[in-house]
This record gives structure tokens, C-alpha cells and sequence, in this order.
């Protein structure tokens, strides 16, 4: 069985574009005793060339819980359009019943219950055994990585991201590209891809002072599979030194640069290239339109907006390939190439499921060696939640609420901001709180906890300026991340007015006042871009706060009014 677009055609030139998705054949079973390994992995090979695609990992390495977000909203011409479909309205257009497997993986709805019934997800050891089992059907498979993998654990931060290069090296991928990875700062990214045994690409990473291609990031590789000749752009984060400390990479200017990338299609054509595939790291709106504006793309592998799409999103002929992340799934893609262009295409978003999937012995005897020197830190623990903890949603997540209530407490401030980070897994009710779960939703190379004095004024142009690189109604001007997470404030924001006129009935909840203009409130935040930050790390600062605690509960926050949906 497969989903609702049994043989989706595309109208092409001189044929048709055949596809279709096979996330029915898993998405309907009614329990976890019918789910088994072998139905996840079942694929109907098809075609001549095969692409496997793993994305924004962030250097989870253990099985975990990931809640998918409930609130992801769309403008523009992507408002209503996936993946800014979320809990029952998601379900209902893929078809997909509530308390199914594909419920718990893609959707938000009832996660606790559905997580004590369908367990862990995720695990590279799990992801290798998909990885090989999709190799024995399809030898010469491409396995591609998008980005995000060297960032986001104790042991990547105290390694310096070494224990996920040894993990993924053991993969095998063909070809990476990049964002988190820069902000272990150039001299450590340089030395890591200098060492790579595959292609570490980046058609828009360019020398910063000479505005040119740099030679430690290739634009594209080619290879020789299944009778076709096969090119891979890659497309790093391009708004780097703006989410992200630009003083960590001076040597490197980023930027989306599709002329550019029109420019590698072009060449690689015309170097004899049947089908071309972009490696992204965009995001995936941005990605859509990139597919509108540069012609001859016929596969975009997405990442950076962590969405899980059972089916590829087709904006004229290229397919969008949208695979999740914290290793939650694995994308197979199938192609037909045959006369220099793509015939057609088969897909399968396969997700991990860690109790069904057995694990790859010799991965897991490596990843554990990668954790062995700091197992008792990390298994240490520190207090336990009664609560949900979780981070996906435009706007509240319940891990960003105790962050925000960490700050807060101790760094006694009036008002707190905490990134709007989508990486981080969850915790369900009942489970202790160790170090290692703290550092998966904190762990950055700039995480001091600063404490400073904001003007009412200020505090809202800083609202405004992010909610515009979040509700920006063209894609390119959409600048990563999701909207600010804040605590001890309150305020309505109207996701479709223009910018600088979204956030307004400002309100410092302590005392219910409005926010004054004039005013300097005590602000505690983290994660800041500016060199020199100074404060206490925040997961210490986590830390301190949960052991005060003790028991963790965090109440529903309704602090944000969200209009103009």
C-alpha cells in the first residue's frame, strides 16, 4: 500500500515524472507488537541510482524521545502549505490514523502515552543497520549527510565535535555540508574537514575577503552510479554570521547565492551530469523557492527547519526531500535516470524506531567507546520532571520555559530570552533529568548566561527582528530558528503584519504592568552572537537551578497570543 499519491505524475517535456511515497506501508499499523524491522526497512527497489539522506543529527548518538512541533505556521504562499501543517491537520492529509506508529513519529498529538507505547527513537546504531540494509539491496547507494551533525551533546562539545566524525566516518557518507559545525570556530572545522575521508561541500561558502570559492569546500562532486553520472551541490547554512557568531569564521562569507548555484547546474550539465542532487542546509521554504528560481535541480536533499514530510514536495520538477532529525529518520530515494533527466522516482521515509530496529554491534561498540571517558558525567542525575519536556513550536516549548525560569532565578532578572533552537530531544513524565539531557538542549561553543539592562523600547525592536526572520513572507529574507523564547514577558503578536508592527500589548507578567519604553528592565539571556559575552554557562546555570527544584513541573504557558494565522 502506498500513500494517497499512488504514481503522482508531473508533466515533463517529452514524458512523465512517475513517484511515489511509501510511508503507508507503516503509517496505518494499529500497534507496536505489528510493527516489526523488516516492514520498516521493506522497499521496492526501483530505478537505476539510489540516495540515502540523514540530516541535522546534532550529534545524538543514543536512542532518545523527539516530539514533533504542534505549531508551525507558515506566510506567504507557504501559509497552510506542509510543513507548516501540524497534530490532526497533518494527520488528516497524509492520511495517517491516531495512536499509528506514523502518529507518534510525525505528529505531535498525544506524545506522552504514545512514547511509553512506541519507546525510543533514533540511535546511529539503529541508523546503520537502515544505512546497510539499503546498501545490500542497492550497493552503490549515496549516502548523504546535511549538516547539523557536529553540534548539540556533552561529548561533541568536549571533543570538539571528534566523537561525531569518528561515529559518521564508520557510516561512510559520500558527501556533507554544513552550519552548527563553523561554531567550533575555523581552525577546528578546518583541521575536521581536512581529514574527511568524503567530499565536504559548499557551493556558498566563499572566501570572506576575496568574495571567491574556497578550496577546502568544493562546490559540487560527481559520481559514477548505476550507468549515470551523478552531481551533488552543496548548499551550507547561509545566514551563518547572522544566527550564528560570525567572529568564530571571519575567513568565511556565506549567503543563499543562487545565481551562483545556476551557475554550478550549468557546469555539471555540461560536464555530462544525467541528474543533479543539492545537499541543503537552507531550510525548507527556502529550499522551494530556490527550486522556482534555479533551473535543472532534480532532487533537493532539505535540512536546517528539521521537518519529516512522508512524501516529497514537487515545486515544478524538483523533488524536495524533507528527512527530520536528532537521527529520528532515514530517506531512501530511488531515481529512474535514463536519456540525461529523471523519469521517475520511489521514496521512503523510514523512521527509526529503536525498540523494532536492531542495533549494528560494531556501531555500538564505537559510539559507546566514544562516550566511555564521560559516563559517569553524563549519567548523572540531577533532578526528575513531572512535566513534557520539549523544545519544537514557533513560539513556547516546555524545556525553553525552564530555561527561561532558570534564568530568572539565578541570575535574578526581571525578564529572560532564550534562543528559539530547534535541536534538543525530549523527556516524557517520570523520567529523571541527568547532566547529558541538560547539554542536549544547551550544548553550544557560546553558551555564557549574560545578564544585562534592556530599555522597553529595545526589548521590543529585538522582538521584531526576530519574529520578522521567522514570519517574513519571502522565504530568502526567513533567517532561521524559531521566535525568541521568553520569560517573565508577555505579548500578542500578529504573525501577518509587516515588520515592525507584530509585537505589541508588551507585559512584564510579575506585575502585570505594561512594558515602558523608557524603562531598563534586568535581562538574562543566552547564546549571544557578540564576542566577549560574559556569565556563567547556561547549563550550569540549568543545572543549579533544576537541583533547587528538585522535581520538575512546568505550567502550560499562554504568555503569547499569536494572531494573524
Amino acid at each position: 500500500m502506498i500513500s494517497r499519491r499512488d504514481f503522482l505524475q508531473v508533466g515533463m517535456a517529452a514524458s512523465a515524472l512517475v513517484g511515489a511515497s511509501g510511508f503507508g506501508n507503516w503509517a496505518r499499523l494499529a500497534a507496536q507488537q505489528s510493527l516489526t524491522q523488516d516492514q520498516l526497512l521493506q522497499f521496492d527497489t526501483f530505478g537505476n541510482v539510489s540516495l540515502i539522506h540523514v540530516t541535522d543529527i546534532h550529534a545524538q548518538l543514543k536512542p532518545i524521545y523527539f516530539r514533533e512541533p504542534s505549531v508551525n505556521i507558515g506566510v506567504g504562499e507557504n501559509k497552510g502549505e506542509v510543513p507548516h501543517v501540524t497534530g490532526a491537520d497533518f494527520r488528516r492529509l497524509y492520511g495517517i490514523e491516531d495512536g499509528s506508529p506514523s502518529h507518534y513519529a510525525l505528529s505531535s498529538g498525544d506524545f506522552t502515552s504514545l512514547a511509553r507505547e512506541y519507546g525510543r527513537v533514533g540511535g546511529l546504531d539503529r541508523v546503520a543497520t537502515v544505512i546497510n540494509a539499503i546498501r545490500a539491496d542497492r550497493p552503490d547507494a549515496i549516502l548523504l549527510d546535511g549538516g547539523d551533525t557536529w553540534h548539540g551533546s556533552y561529548t561533541c562539545y568536549h571533543t570538539a565535535g571528534q566523537d561525531m566524525v569518528n561515529v559518521m566516518n564508520a557510516l561512510k557518507p559520500d558527501a556533507m555540508t554544513f552550519h552548527w559545525e563553523f561554531t567550533l570556530g575555523s581552525d577546528r572545522v578546518a583541521e575536521l574537514v581536512s581529514s574527511l575521508p568524503f567530499a565536504a561541500l559548499g557551493q556558498n561558502i566563499f572566501d570572506a575577503e576575496w568574495d571567491e570559492p574556497t578550496d577546502l569546500f568544493p562546490p559540487y562532486t560527481t559520481f559514477e552510479r548505476g550507468g549515470t553520472k551523478i552531481a551533488v551541490i552543496g548548499q551550507a547554512f547561509p545566514y551563518m554570521p547572522i544566527a550564528n557568531p560570525g567572529w568564530m569564521f571571519p575567513e568565511y562569507a556565506f549567503g543563499i547565492r543562487d545565481e551562483n548555484m545556476q551557475a554550478m547546474v550549468v557546469q555539471v550539465r555540461s560536464e555530462g551530469a544525467e541528474c543533479v542532487v543539492v545537499l541543503s542546509h537552507n531550510g525548507f521554504d527556502v529550499d522551494k523557492k530556490m527550486a522556482t528560481v534555479v533551473s535543472g535541480i532534480d532532487v533537493i536533499l532539505s535540512g536546517h527547519t528539521h521537518d519529516a514530510l512522508p512524501e516529497p514536495v514537487l515545486p515544478g520538477e524538483t523533488l524536495i526531500i524533507a528527512s527530520g532529525s536528532n537521527g529520528k529518520f532515514v530517506s531512501r530515494v530511488d531515481l529512474d535516470i535514463r536519456d540525461g533527466r529523471m523519469m521517475g522516482y520511489r521514496h521512503k521515509l523510514i523512521p527509526i524506531f529503536s525498540d523494532v530496529i536492531e542495533p549494528d554491534a560494531e556501531m555500538t561498540a564505537l559510539i559507546d567507546e566514544q562516550r566511555a571517558p564521560y559516563t559517569d558525567q553524563l549519567s548523572e542525575v540531577i533532578g526528575q520532571t513531572e512535566s513534557l519536556l520539549y523544545r519544537r513550536g514557533n513560539f513556547n516549548g516546555s524545556w525553553d520555559d525552564l530555561i527561561c525560569d532558570a534564568l530568572l532565578s539565578e541570575r535574578d532578572a526581571e525578564i529572560a530570552l532564550s534562543p528559539g533552537v530547534r535541536w534538543g530531544p525530549s523527556l516524557i513524565p517520570g523520567q529523571d533529568i541527568t547532566r547529558e539531557d541538560i547539554w542536549n538542549v544547551t550544548s553550544m561553543t557560546y553558551g555564557e548566561a549574560y545578564r544585562t539592562e534592556m530599555t522597553g523600547e529595545f526589548l521590543k525592536v529585538v522582538l521584531e527582528d526576530v519574529a520578522d526572520n521567522i514570519f517574513n513572507p519571502d522565504p530568502y529574507y526567513q533567517q532561521g530558528g524559531d521566535m525568541v523564547r521568553t520569560g517573565g514577558l508577555g505579548y500578542t503578536i500578529d504573525v501577518s503584519a509587516p515588520q515592525g508592527e507584530r509585537i505589541s500589548n508588551m507585559t512584564l507578567l510579575k506585575t502585570g504592568e505594561p512594558i515602558d519604553p523608557a524603562r531598563n528592565y534586568v535581562i538574562a539571556g543566552w547564546a549571544s552572537v557578540n564576542e566577549g559575552t560574559e556569565g556563567p554557562q547556561i547549563w550550569d546555570v540549568v543545572e543549579s537551578h533544576i537541583r533547587k527544584m528538585g522535581t520538575v513541573t512546568v505550567q502550560e504557558n499562554d504568555s503569547v497570543e499569536v494572531t494573524g494565522v
